[in-house]
């Protein structure tokens, strides 16, 4: 889009604001608004200042002057502001004109030029698969004194003898969420009211469904694109998910593992490589029809797992998910059909343009810009290394992972168990990301001390409440 058809658009839809959105190191959208009347070719071309010393893992206050510069191609009208609102994504530039490099969405920008250089592929493809909870009641505090979190939902199994007044029953059990029709699934309305905002924002939607977990677990999926695009789409879509929610009176969360003893939320992210319109990961007979490059990429992806990962599951709850023993993708092999392994190859209704592989280890407190380049850099440096995934010992494994017994499980490596052992594989393995100057040791080293600082050593420093049931009367 131009200006002049923003400007035409604004007109149209009689827009009272314009909202200027930018996202921080860790995937948090903000926004900046400007009265309409104020909106003008000049605006739209050459941004607006804003103070980047506020914004998390950003500038210090005595260099703190930056520009969000729109892509009008962006363009939404919100669907859930009192007045007429556009909202338009912006790139972060410096005053000088330069683009940030620590803005997350450049990064995501510098990986697909990349590409394009390589001579692989022209386009990357990723599809993101999303689970979410949608809770009734979340509450939470951290003291000096005590701390507590208490989670309800109107659906979950441990409410079927509350006094609801009455209580209508069927409440789904635990890990038996996937997916019951209504009355049990109480949440089917919501979740269609989402779809339908999700469709009106533009975005393709696939279906919609319940998960497995009880207390309202929900999987909405959208149509592949390319990777900065499909990273807006992520964006966009929790904004719609978050705000629907909260017109029911609820709260949706991306929240990897919000409850104990069921099933957490994650992110599987398809990936394919096309050379224009030609698919590049089928080759019809091979392992899972699976071609010599989607071996390579695949096998990159698993070599660099654990520094990938310190951008694709960077959160301490992400762990909580991620424990070996219970049904989660930590097994760093890949299997065709096999939802066990953590790279999938689907072979359901696959023809050649279709043909792609499935990380299902990521989740959504990633900030998608970041995760998604991460693995693109990662799959490549397979493909230009020519890495072969069986000779790296990681599969295929046609088993069911979880029911091995630990003698068949020796030789299978795993995720590293903790946000600071991710963190450390990325300070020990970074090279590949350097590539083409996509990240740069600035960045990586600013997103090292960032987590540590504001996530890692935080959390360490705070007693847990089941530390108190293991340790008060030792």
């Amino acid at each position: 889009m131009t200006p002049s058809d923003i400007l035409a658009l604004i007109r149209e839809k009689n827009i009272q604001m314009v909202d200027f959105r930018i996202v921080d190191l860790p995937g948090r959208q903000h926004h900046l608004t400007i009265p309409a009347a104020e909106i003008d070719e000049e605006k739209l071309t050459h941004g607006i200042a804003f103070d980047g010393s506020s914004l998390q893992g950003f500038r210090s206050i005595e260099e703190s002057d930056m520009v969000m510069r729109p892509d009008l191609d962006t363009a939404y009208v919100d669907a859930f502001t009192a007045v007429p609102t556009l909202d338009l994504v912006c790139d972060i530039h410096e005053p000088s004109g330069a683009r940030y490099n620590r803005d997350p969405r450049y990064i995501a920008q510098k990986a697909e030029e990349y590409l394009k250089k390589s001579g692989i592929a022209t386009n990357a493809y990723f599809g993101p698969e999303l689970e979410f909870f949608v809770f009734d009641d979340v509450r939470f505090a951290t003291e000096q004194s005590g701390a507590f979190y208490h989670i309800d939902s109107n659906e979950a199994n441990w409410n079927t003898g509350k006094d609801e007044g009455p209580n209508l029953a069927y409440k789904v059990k635990n890990k038996g969420g996937y997916f019951p029709v209504q009355p049990t699934d109480t949440q089917h309305d919501l979740r269609t009211e989402m779809v339908q905002e999700l469709m009106n924002a533009g975005i393709r939607v696939e279906r919609h469904h319940h998960e497995v977990a009880s207390a309202g677990q929900a999987e909405i999926n959208f149509r592949f694109d390319t990777l900065t695009k499909v990273a807006d789409v992520v964006l966009l879509y929790k904004y719609i998910v978050r705000n629907v929610a909260r017109r029911y009176g609820k709260v949706a969360t991306f929240m990897p593992k919000p409850l104990f003893g069921d099933n957490g939320s994650g992110m599987h992210v398809h990936q394919s490589l096309f050379d224009g319109d030609t698919p590049l990961f089928f080759e019809e007979g091979a392992y899972g029809n699976m071609s010599k490059i989607a071996h390579h990429y695949i096998a990159g992806i698993l070599h660099h797992a654990p520094a990938i990962l310190a951008f694709a599951t960077p959160s301490t709850n992400s762990f909580k998910r991620l424990v070996p023993g219970f049904e989660a993708p930590v097994n760093l092999v890949f299997s065709r059909g096999n939802r066990s392994a953590a790279v999938r190859v689907p072979i359901a209704a696959v023809s050649p343009k279709t043909a792609r592989i499935e990380f299902r280890t990521p989740d959504a407190t990633s900030n998608p810009y970041l995760a998604f380049a991460a693995m693109l850099l990662a799959g490549l440096d397979g493909v230009k290394k020519k890495m072969d995934p069986t000779a790296l010992g990681y599969g295929p494994v046609d088993k069911n992972i979880y029911e091995l017994s630990d003698e068949d499980k020796k030789n299978i490596k795993g995720v590293p168990g903790s946000l600071e052992e991710v963190l450390q594989a990325l300070s020990d393995d970074h090279e590949f990301l350097l590539e083409g100057g996509v990240f740069d040791k600035d960045f990586i080293q600013t997103w090292i001390d960032f987590k540590r600082t504001t996530e890692v050593q935080p959390m360490a420093l705070r007693p847990h409440p089941y530390e108190f049931q293991m340790y008060l009367d030792l």
